[in-house]
């Protein structure tokens, strides 16, 4: 293992009122993490916390016997290969007959031969790992997925591979073995996966190891994308949460304000117009262009093309609508109600900007809206009862509880 800042062991207590990113998962707080850690280096952290409350065996049994989920919630890998969804999916009877459900049966035959079982997207379908990464993305600033990989004794789910993600790896039952290397392909991109590299990948994985250990229970590992891994689980099952943070890059920053440029540029005649007759007319126009490319650059604004790209990673916070009905029915001066979470809401222009959509606001309701934002809960008088019943009606106000 590697000299540098790698493992931390036995952290310590955690400052009270931290958020889940030091209390939970690296021990450090948020300003050292971003420093010395975050895009940098791996980062192995022993004995983090007791993760039995956001996932279990248990949640695996319930989430593929009795919930009826489909594909793509679930992929499964044996011998490095994914297997064809069509050997482990069925129609589940009368009443649910579409026929890309998961069959119990036939993933217990595959995981008893084998096969690691891949629960994807569980920010969808587990609640307290849903709650958990809307806090760890609020954090972040970065939108964070879950997939739980379930592997049995002995076995190893997928080949040497880097993620275009970061990644925290948090060890929840059993024990797995894991051999990290630097990346071949630092930071890569989105389009930019592992079998682009796949002999530079295979070469770095036969060197020397900057991390070779075995994770048990309440560990966790911090891996930056492009950090290459393997991982094989021990004498027993092991379960293991990775979430994936989805990096929004400098790159995604340059494509915005590039979008911001062109559409500018679109409402500029001279722009618009055509190119002269013959083979030397682009070359004697690129000056041109290139000087008023620049200019347009210079003056957009691609923050609203940034915070709408932003709200369209994410999702709200759940939303029970019989609760909201409830609320609405029942609204008056005293209703406490709050901001809905993971909304990313934004006053632009006399309009809220939020993931529901977006909402015109009168100028005598602005000085309201601005003191809703700030997460606080509020009385229904306190906003005014009218425009409280219009945000709960959007799905932005919810109710606040007794």
């Amino acid at each position: 293992m590697s000299a540098s800042r790698t493992e931390l062991q036995d952290p310590g207590a955690a400052t009270a009122g931290a958020g889940v990113l030091e209390t939970r998962l690296t021990r450090l707080r948020r300003e050292e993490f971003a420093r010395d850690v975050w895009a940098r280096t791996a980062l192995l952290t022993r004995r983090a916390d007791d993760f039995s409350d956001l996932f279990s065996a248990d949640a695996v049994d319930e989430l593929i016997s009795r919930r009826g989920l489909r594909t793509p919630f679930l992929r499964v890998a044996k011998n490095g290969a994914t297997l064809p969804a069509s050997s482990f999916t069925s129609s589940a009877g009368v009443g649910a007959t579409i026929s890309d459900q998961l069959d119990d049966t036939a993933l217990w035959r595959e995981f008893a031969d084998g096969a690691t079982l891949v629960l994807q997207a569980l920010q969808r379908t587990w609640g307290p790992v849903a709650d958990f990464c809307t806090g760890l993305s609020g954090e972040l600033g970065h939108p964070v997925q879950a997939n739980a990989y379930v592997t049995p004794p002995q076995n190893r789910g997928f080949d040497d591979h880097y993620d275009v993600h970061d990644v925290f790896v948090l060890q929840i039952e059993g024990s797995k073995r894991w051999i990290v290397h630097r990346p071949v392909h630092p930071d890569p991109l989105r389009d930019q996966p592992w079998t682009d590299h796949r002999a530079a990948v295979a070469e770095a994985a036969e060197g020397e190891p900057h991390i070779d250990t075995v994770l048990a229970p309440g560990d966790v590992l911090y891996l930056p994308r492009g950090w290459l891994h393997a991982a094989e689980a021990q004498g027993e099952v092991s379960i293991h949460l990775t979430l994936g943070i989805h990096n929004r890059t400098r790159y995604e920053l340059a494509e915005q304000l590039a979008q911001a440029a062109l559409a500018a540029l679109r409402d500029d005649p001279g722009m618009r117009g055509s190119l002269p007759l013959g083979v030397d007319g682009p070359a004697a126009e690129m000056d041109l262009v290139r000087e008023r490319l620049v200019a347009a650059v210079t003056e957009s604004d691609a923050a609203p093309l940034f915070h709408h790209a932003r709200r369209a990673q994410g999702r709200p916070a759940p939303l029970g609508p019989l609760a909201q009905l409830a609320a609405v029915d029942g609204l008056g001066p005293r209703t406490p109600v709050r901001l809905r979470e993971a909304l990313e809401p934004r006053l632009e222009g006399g309009q809220l900007t939020t993931r529901v959509g977006r909402l015109g606001v009168p100028e005598k309701d602005l000085p309201s809206l601005s003191r809703l934002l700030d997460g606080e809960v509020r009385t229904a008088g306190d906003l005014g009862v009218e425009l409280a019943g219009r945000l709960l009606h959007a799905g932005v106000l919810v109710p606040a509880g007794p």
